[in-house]
């Protein structure tokens, strides 16, 4: 069989006979499976890199690609060569030098990008081999971004199977991460498109697989996005149908919100959660969420309660969600942009959005909803996804935060009793209480105008704030000046 097999591919003799002989075996097949499992182990790609055979993969994987009658010998030669470079340099080396690079890329070629289920499965192999291969040097590195970049790469890249998304990512994050010209190359236009399929791919199902599979493009992201400014644009270019002068202007596109963008913004939520104290949020980018967030806000609709908290299953709902999330981490790890969003109306907007909610249940139970300040017909909003309001609250907490101005102002515009109101439990936001108590306690902090409304508001019975004990403070009239002030319990 093997024999038949040499004369159709034209295989050189000499290099089935290699591969059996060092392999013990008797068949071609069975070689490649025990090799494979041989170079698993350091000792084993050691010894296997002194017997040369590297080029007889090299030339199998060559022949087997012209003709896809054979696409399981093809990936098993392709996990030879991807085992026998695994950390090996001598290997790594001789791949370069028998131009692997240009065999991988006939091979994915050869199988086209509109593909079965064995095509995608040669094509994430061949990606595993570069990966590989690129962790090896500047000299690897080169080969591989030279004969890959950009137009193999975008097409690899709109292959909508999530499984090639990571060893992708690692091979773009690689060549580029080492490389200032090459990085540049891939900050612009036709890289960035590169990112963008990439984020596309990985996105579909992205409510139900999140976590498959990232990490590689999560470097990449927090690069592009969070350590250089170029989180606009790549935003853009994961809505659908906008053109190459809109791309980057949020505001034009309001009604392009896709699942792609909400999977970007949820994972650059993400890494930011995860990487708060390496990475400095600029106010550029603290400003471009706060435009998706206004974006959003129009989307949502407000009549639908929310089943479940983030991922919700829509896009306008998630990005609103984690845009959010964003404001919330950014106003609370980097103090120099909160000034920034405060005087371009954040605050406006999260206490109009708080008014117009419902109250939360526990105070719905207890008091019928005063409906009389609504315009006629006009329903109350509801929690679009659960932890919406507590979202709001803990923003407006943050921002709060040892800031007087802040303080003052939430003051002035009657927001006090509003977020008195939210130091209760509620069924959709999970430690609403608890974050409540922290932006009242925020608010009152080192500000005796505020203690001196919220006492007399409890003195008055408008409000009742037994959570005020929780942060050390009680009600009582000042004897000199009749007037109701807040002391510490202590």
């Amino acid at each position: 069989m093997d024999a038949t097999l040499s004369q159709e591919l034209s295989i050189p003799e000499d290099v089935l006979k290699s591969l059996i002989k060092t392999s013990n075996s008797s068949t071609l097949n069975e070689s490649l499976e025990i090799l494979i499992r041989t170079c698993r182990s350091d000792e084993g790609r050691s010894s296997l890199a002194s017997k040369d055979i590297i080029r007889a993969a090299l030339q199998l994987s060559k022949s087997f690609a012209c003709v896809s009658a054979h696409d399981d010998l093809l990936v098993l030669s392709l996990r030879l060569l991807r085992n026998l470079c695994a950390g090996e340099l001598v290997n790594q080396n001789l791949f370069i030098e028998l131009n692997g690079v240009e065999v991988v890329s006939g091979v994915i070629n050869g199988v086209g990008f509109d593909c079965d289920d064995s095509g995608y499965g040669i094509i994430r192999t061949a990606l595993q081999l570069l990966a590989n291969i690129s962790l090896a040097g500047v000299k690897h590195q080169r080969a591989i971004w030279d004969r890959f970049f950009p137009n193999v790469f975008l097409k690899i890249a709109r292959v909508r199977r999530r499984e090639t998304c990571d060893p992708l990512s690692m091979i773009v994050y690689t060549c580029s991460d080492g490389s200032s010209e090459l990085f540049s190359e891939l900050c612009k236009s036709q890289g960035l498109a590169i990112i963008a399929e990439i984020v596309s791919t990985a996105s579909e199902g992205y409510s139900f697989c999140f976590g498959f599979g990232e990490d590689w493009l999560k470097l990449l992201i927090s690069r592009i996005c969070l350590h250089e400014p170029h989180f606009p644009v790549l935003f853009g270019m994961l809505s659908e149908n906008v053109s190459s002068e809109d791309l980057g202007d949020v505001e034009r596109n309001a009604t392009h919100l896709t699942s792609a963008q909400a999977y970007h913004l949820r994972m650059v939520s993400e890494i930011f959660n995860e990487r708060r104290n390496e990475i400095n949020i600029s106010t550029d980018f603290a400003l471009n969420i706060l435009g998706i967030f206004e974006t959003a806000v129009k989307a949502v609709d407000f009549h639908s309660r929310g089943q479940s908290g983030l991922p919700a299953g829509s896009n306008e709902v998630d990005i609103l969600g984690y845009s959010l999330t964003l404001l919330k981490d950014t106003c609370a790890h980097n103090s120099s942009v909160v000034n920034t969003l405060v005087s371009n109306r954040l605050l406006d907007l999260l206490l109009k959005l708080l008014c117009e909610l419902e109250r939360p249940s526990s105070i719905r139970r207890t008091a019928r909803q005063d409906e009389s300040q609504m315009p006629a017909g006009e329903l109350l909003k509801v929690c679009p996804y659960k932890g919406f309001r507590k979202d709001i609250v803990a923003v407006i907490g943050n921002c709060s935060y040892r800031r007087k101005h802040v303080q003052d102002y939430i003051r002035q515009k009657n927001g006090l009793i509003l977020i008195l109101q939210q130091c209760v439990l509620d069924e959709d936001n999970s430690f609403l209480r608890e974050w409540g108590i922290w932006c009242a306690k925020n608010l009152l902090e080192g500000n005796a105008e505020n203690q001196r409304v919220v006492a007399g508001l409890e003195m008055q019975g408008v409000v009742d704030v037994p959570q005020l004990a929780e942060i050390g403070l009680r009600a009582e009239v000042d004897p000199n000046t009749r007037r109701a002030r807040l002391v510490s319990i202590s």
